[in-house]
């Protein structure tokens, strides 16, 4: 699978024409063009058609374009599969996913609609069944006709339903990220932390930001422009880790090291697992700095 940043991630209310013009000069590494949450039932259809507009148009750049459908048993959710999948968008985001089963319906909508073979599937994890369901979830990406590559946290909606405390330091909900984030990385996904709703709390954003990388997030996905720039930071591989992971790669290419499983780098024992981490760390940076 191509490696890309996926730092921050930027809801974009699908009626907005304002918004989808303005995404185009935001720095954030992917949009989610919003179909559901974000727009009023009576907007729906024209939503459709507005985002399907805007990725057709394009000049997002190298941005990502995500396009959130509706759920696919609600009246509007199978029209904007659709829809989207004649859009071609870099990647469909399939919301209230609960089993595999979704992913697997989706999938084969797509086909039959004949979406390009770069559309893949995102998965929302925003209820308490798909966080029980989150390695069977994951595991649909085994089969790569299934388009599928990254799961999606929807930490309000699994507060709500979990009727968990919203409490600052996530207490409660840690264990069900660390689940996604294990049931990602075993079957080869991607996986995004939930919204940060104050965004005019910079302190409490960062402090989320950095829980979510602790956790093993690639990013965070985000409800205002203003969260793009600190996400993009916190998310990035520093410069003193772009460093070391070089000199470890650099270090397994000496003909000495040839076939060796561990090694001795500035003192410190390196294994390949270390090589296969730095190795990631480099291309991640690599492709921020395209």
């Amino acid at each position: 699978m191509t490696i890309r940043p996926r730092r921050s991630v930027l809801y974009m209310p699908g009626a907005n024409d304002r918004a989808l013009e303005k995404a185009r000069s935001i720095a954030a590494d992917a949009f989610i063009l919003d179909l559901e949450d974000s727009v009023a039932p009576e907007a729906k259809s024209q939503a459709r058609d507005k985002v399907v507009q805007a990725v057709k148009s394009g000049g997002y750049n190298r941005r990502e374009l995500v396009i959130r459908v509706n759920a696919l048993e609600t009246g509007w959710g199978m029209d904007d599969l659709k829809a989207a999948a004649s859009a071609g968008p870099d990647a469909i985001l399939v919301p209230k996913v609960s089993h595999p089963g979704d992913i697997i319906s989706a999938a084969k909508v797509l086909k039959a609609c004949g979406a390009p073979a770069r559309t893949r599937l995102w998965a929302m994890m925003e209820t308490p069944l798909a966080i029980l369901n989150a390695r069977d979830i994951a595991g649909a990406a085994a089969d790569a006709d299934q388009r599928f590559s990254c799961l999606v946290l929807g930490t309000n909606d699994l507060l709500k339903e979990s009727r968990a405390r919203a409490l600052g330091d996530r207490f409660a909900i840690v264990p069900w990220l660390a689940m996604s984030v294990l049931a990602a990385r075993a079957f080869g996904l991607d996986v995004i932390d939930g919204v940060y709703n104050d965004f005019k709390d910079d302190r409490g954003f960062r402090a989320e930001c950095e829980q979510g990388r602790t956790l093993g997030m690639d990013g965070k996905t985000l409800i205002h422009p203003s969260q793009v720039e600190p996400c993009n930071e916190i998310f990035s591989p520093g410069a003193d880790e772009v460093q070391w992971s070089r000199k470890v790669i650099q270090a397994f290419t000496l003909p000495e090291h040839a076939g060796k499983g561990v090694i001795t780098v500035d003192g410190r024992m390196v294994e390949r697992l270390h090589l296969a981490m730095a190795e990631r760390v480099v291309a991640i940076s690599e492709a921020i700095a395209t």
